[in-house]
């Protein structure tokens, strides 16, 4: 029976944006041993690989097998990245239940990343909008308009080019928006502004958010999307990622900070926090050596946790 708190959902991305920016590759069986950690934690919702060319994103390599392997999971919705129709048809065949094309309202960091304009990529939205109309189970295709908040090649973008993109994909067929703080520039005023903008563009439409913790303000930035009505946002355990195009990059704000957080707010993300700390040391040990980040591993939970009284319907 629910307990009539707020839902919030959490989107896993580690596997996919937090791997494809290190030196190393991973072997299959740890990236689903990593999953499996993380679903015995309570998340449901994982976005595990980028169908992209090997040759680009080695790490990336085995995106048919990882798909497969964490669709034959019991209970999880599993995402990935399709920059492209041939991506897009790989992972459908895979067996992913959602697509994620991403395009850029910066012009720049839309050429250096996928090779297209913002305008080309609406139009690959709406080839794969196409696709999976006609595949044998649904398919949903999720439109992620990074650099919504800044690009470090382009610098400011302009918020008219965020609406307009927005506008774009809906009308293209996409499923739902997120907007994606890609190179770690928004602020929290600046993310309740863009949010009550693009939400009054495209209404229901816009579902997500996607924040870097490259300046600290991951978390605060969630909450001023919180205010907004996102109720979807993407993390990474131990905080991995980070961007091609944006040096320095720390990475994505830490499932395990941003699960706590919610949770002492009165959110519902059906977590189970000190079984996902736990993921957190699998994690580690998969990966010696590598810097993982945020504040809840470090101190632990505090006694006063769950803090019940603050959980409100």
């Amino acid at each position: 029976m629910s307990d009539g708190r707020r839902k919030v959902t959490l989107v896993e991305v580690g596997p996919r944006d937090g791997l494809q920016i290190l030196e190393r590759i991973l072997p299959t069986d740890d990236k689903l041993a990593w999953i499996e950690a993380e679903r015995a934690a309570g998340m449901r919702h994982f976005e595990v690989a980028s169908f992209v060319p090997a040759r680009l994103l080695p790490q990336m390599a085995d995106a048919t097998e990882v798909v497969a392997l964490a669709k034959a999971l019991p209970g999880l919705e599993i995402s990935a990245l399709v920059p492209n129709v041939k991506g897009a048809e790989a992972a459908i065949a895979a067996g992913a239940d959602v697509l994620v094309v991403p395009l850029s309202a910066s012009e720049a960091h839309s050429r250096a990343n996928v090779r297209r304009t913002p305008e080309e990529m609406v139009a690959q939205v709406a080839a794969i909008v196409g696709l999976c109309r006609v595949a044998d189970r649904p398919v949903r295709v999720d439109a992620g308009i990074a650099t919504a908040f800044g690009c470090t090649i382009q610098g400011a973008v302009p918020e008219e080019a965020v609406l307009r993109l927005a506008a774009d994909c809906v009308t293209a067929g996409a499923d739902s928006l997120g907007l994606a703080d890609t190179v770690g520039y928004a602020n929290p005023d600046q993310v309740r502004r863009l949010v009550t903008k693009v939400r009054a563009e495209v209404g229901p439409f816009l579902k997500g958010a996607h924040f870097h913790d490259t300046r600290g303000l991951a978390l605060a930035n969630v909450v001023a999307a919180l205010d907004g009505g996102i109720r979807r946002f993407d993390s990474s355990l131990g905080g991995l990622g980070g961007c091609p195009h944006a040096p320095g990059a720390s990475g994505n704000v830490a499932t395990e900070d941003l699960a706590f957080m919610l949770e002492a707010m009165g959110y519902d993300t059906g977590v189970d926090l000190p079984a996902l700390l736990a993921a957190r040391e699998i994690l580690a040990r998969l990966l010696p050596g590598e810097a993982l980040h945020g504040k809840l591993a470090q101190a632990g939970l505090p006694k006063s946790f769950p803090i019940l009284e603050q959980r409100v319907a």
